[in-house]
């Protein structure tokens, strides 16, 4: 390139340019290769500069998120492996936000329980794969709990402590609340997708699930918005139940919301403890309940209170058990009562059973397959639809309230 470059500047129209202006010409020449090569090597410290830049920001390896604790987290940006702490409904939020169980590799055993028994082990068969062992309450196993090698853990925004030791321990600890919207079933279901929706923004569902749910509520709220006083159901919520143990809903607990949201009232609404409340039968007989809320978190069912089978309890003065209104709630991917992916479904059934006049024309059935199908994607057949409704025994337990 030098030699094409000297002879252009050596020979003018076949003659020989002076010595003078030869030198000067080279000179000249010398200085504008020195400046283009100049401008060559900016233009090229730029664009890598902003390749750089642009690499850099597509392969950011971490994220901060802000959890239900009010703490800045930073977690990766890509998360292939979740375990779940003491946050029991969580693991079926997980698998129908996804539609793939495949990410959870532990959750505690409450949460395989439901799976064990309910739709969400049927549709995502993955998910009994999942470790149990790291954790019992919320005790745990921070070496068993490292074993799964979790990209995060979640954790309950209630168990600060237990959020110290996992970050402690070198985890990515995220706090979700189950309470921080005072109870409230569908907003706390709303704030927990966009939560994961901002650590997973390619699947963000959050715009849809909230106009979904809020459309649900809503429902609800504008046939029951007229019922005369006087004729609301008065509900009564067994939480826990053994022979040993009656335990209900007062003003500071699910049971609150859920009677509120279908415009009845909740018996128990006096007692302002916070979470369950433990009851005797003479405060049952005197609250005389129309019809009774039984959850999964027990394993009886109706028939349990319409034939005393369980010593030491006599439900036949009340009204409910007179009436044969007493009902299971429903348990389709977690136990209905807590938040979850189930929530807006549980709350037209409970509306209906509470007001069956009111909402004669909802089919439940087919708002439930409606449901999964326009908000997740999840088609369901009209028996799995159906089991929502009609949980199995073995899926209830005397766990904690979550």
């Amino acid at each position: 390139m030098k030699q094409t470059v000297n002879k252009s500047l050596n020979t003018k129209k076949g003659k020989t340019i002076t010595s003078s202006k030869s030198t000067s010409l080279r000179i000249l020449a010398l200085m504008l290769m020195m400046a283009m090569a100049m401008m060559s090597f900016a233009a090229c410290g730029s664009s890598g500069d902003s390749g750089e830049a642009e690499q850099s920001a597509e392969t950011a390896s971490t994220i901060t998120v802000t959890d239900h604790a009010d703490n800045e987290v930073e977690v990766p940006a890509e998360i292939n492996k979740i375990a779940v702490c003491d946050i029991f409904p969580l693991p079926s939020v997980l698998a129908v936000f996804f539609d793939s169980a495949d990410k959870i590799v532990g959750m505690p055993e409450p949460s395989m329980t439901a799976a064990q028994n309910g739709l969400l082990g049927e549709l995502y068969p993955e998910i009994l794969k999942a470790e149990t062992g790291y954790i019992d309450g919320t005790n745990v196993n921070m070496e068993e709990l490292a074993k799964l090698e979790p990209d995060v853990v979640f954790y309950s925004a209630s168990s600060p402590e237990l959020g110290d030791q996992l970050k402690e321990a070198g985890f990515a600890a995220v706090a979700v609340s189950v309470n921080k919207w005072d109870y409230n079933c569908i907003e706390t279901l709303n704030n927990w997708i966009d939560l994961l929706s901002q650590m997973f923004p390619d699947n963000d569902k959050s715009e849809l699930v909230r106009t979904r749910s809020n459309e649900m509520y809503e429902l609800v709220q504008e046939r029951v918005k007229d019922i005369p006083d006087e004729e609301r159901a008065n509900a009564f919520f067994l939480f826990q139940y053994s022979d040993t143990t009656l335990l209900t809903s007062g003003q500071q607990f699910f049971g609150q919301w859920w009677a509120d949201a279908i415009g009845a009232k909740n018996v128990a609404q006096e007692l302002s403890q916070d979470n369950s409340v433990a009851v005797n039968m003479e405060q049952v007989y005197s609250w005389n309940p129309d019809l009774i809320f039984m959850t999964n978190f027990n394993t009886f069912y109706p028939d349990d209170l319409y034939n005393n089978t369980v010593e030491g309890y006599d439900w036949s003065p009340v009204k409910a058990v007179q009436d044969k209104r007493v009902y299971k709630m429903p348990l389709g991917m977690y136990r209905s009562y807590t938040p979850g992916v189930d929530c807006p479904v549980t709350l037209l059934w409970m509306a209906k059973t509470a007001y069956p006049k009111q909402f004669e024309d909802l089919d439940v059935i087919s708002e439930a397959k409606d449901y999964y199908k326009e908000v997740f994607g999840i088609e369901l057949t009209d028996e799995q639809a159906q089991s929502i409704f009609e949980p199995v025994q073995s899926a209830g337990g005397g766990f904690a309230y979550q």
